[in-house]
């Protein structure tokens, strides 16, 4: 059973200058497609991934499915409630209530006022929840000491802090949460640990995950389903196993030609070749085809559809 249902997302963001500069320049308004119709579904305990470049739509997405951000189009189910657009304010806050996100840069989401015990429980303690002895039980799941509690964010390392942010997303016993980079931050050796205890975590409570992340063997490791984003729009979706043994579209091929290797030392990479199109005045038809080795003119005309080849949904005229 799906827990989070994604149908047909769009986010559009005004990027135009002020009203007085416009007239000045003579310049009509501008606006950037940073999700562009996207459908996806994520099934309960399990880990959904989100990949692609910088600017690809990852986080936009991850803000639009704990609701920091409002859809500008389609619509967002989790529980089979629409956060958007459901009148019962009490159905909501109670879906809100299940729903926790773990930031990139653990140094930025932490108060530097507050004392951990006082960070790990904020989720509950805002609801009037009960509150005693809950942070110091936390730290010990999530790998530290009870004796943590009462210092300060500066009194840690990034993989510390990382695990504080993962203690505070348990507090409120969650069925979802959603990663934003929680690794890109780290040292590799303390990303290792951290996506251990992430695994972990995920097991002992059946939590469901949706990673986001552009790092493929992160994504590997942690993924049941992987999404590849590209300018806002998915264009392939399948199992891991499936996705790196058998890419379908030319971009997933082209990221993972770029991906580092183990049995590529002392070969040279090829760096994925092009530059991501201006989103404000994105390509017609398929996003991808002035990078694409195999365009052709129906790709620069006709946006393709999400289509079903074997076990791999795919959105290219010419996959197979």
């Amino acid at each position: 059973m799906a827990l989070v249902k994604v149908d047909n997302l769009s986010r559009v963001f005004d990027v135009s200058k002020p009203w007085l500069n416009r007239v000045l320049e003579r310049r009509e308004k501008e606006y950037l497609t940073a999700v562009s119709e996207v459908s996806f579904d994520v099934a309960e305990r399990s880990t959904y991934a989100l990949v692609g470049e910088s600017g690809s739509g990852k986080s936009t997405i991850g803000k639009m499915l704990v609701g920091l951000l409002s859809p500008s189009d389609g619509h967002v189910e989790i529980e089979g409630i629409d956060l958007a657009n459901e009148p019962d304010a009490a159905k909501v806050d109670a879906v809100r209530a299940d729903i926790q996100m773990i930031f990139q840069d653990p140094y930025a989401s932490l108060n530097p006022r507050w004392r951990v015990k006082d960070i790990i429980v904020e989720p509950v303690a805002s609801r009037g929840g009960k509150t005693e002895g809950m942070a110091e039980k936390l730290l010990e799941q999530v790998g530290l000491s009870v004796k943590d509690a009462g210092k300060f964010p500066h009194e840690f390392s990034g993989g510390q802090r990382q695990r504080i942010c993962i203690a505070r997303a348990l507090a409120s016993e969650p069925r979802l949460i959603v990663c934003d980079e929680p690794t890109s931050a780290l040292d590799v050796s303390v990303q290792a640990q951290v996506l251990n205890l992430m695994s972990d975590l995920k097991e002992n409570f059946g939590l469901t995950y949706v990673f986001i992340s552009h790092d493929l063997t992160v994504v590997r490791h942690m993924a049941d389903v992987i999404g590849v984003l590209y300018l806002g729009r998915l264009v392939e979706e399948a199992v891991p196993g499936r996705l790196f043994d058998d890419p379908k579209h030319p971009y997933t091929q082209m990221l993972l030609e770029a991906a580092p290797k183990m049995d590529a030392f002392g070969r040279e990479i090829q760096p994925p070749e092009g530059e991501i199109p201006d989103p404000i005045n994105p390509p017609p038809g398929c996003a991808f085809h002035p990078r694409c080795p195999l365009a052709q003119d129906i790709c620069k005309r006709d946006r393709p559809r999400l289509r079903q080849i074997g076990g791999t949904r795919v959105a290219c005229h010419f996959a197979e």
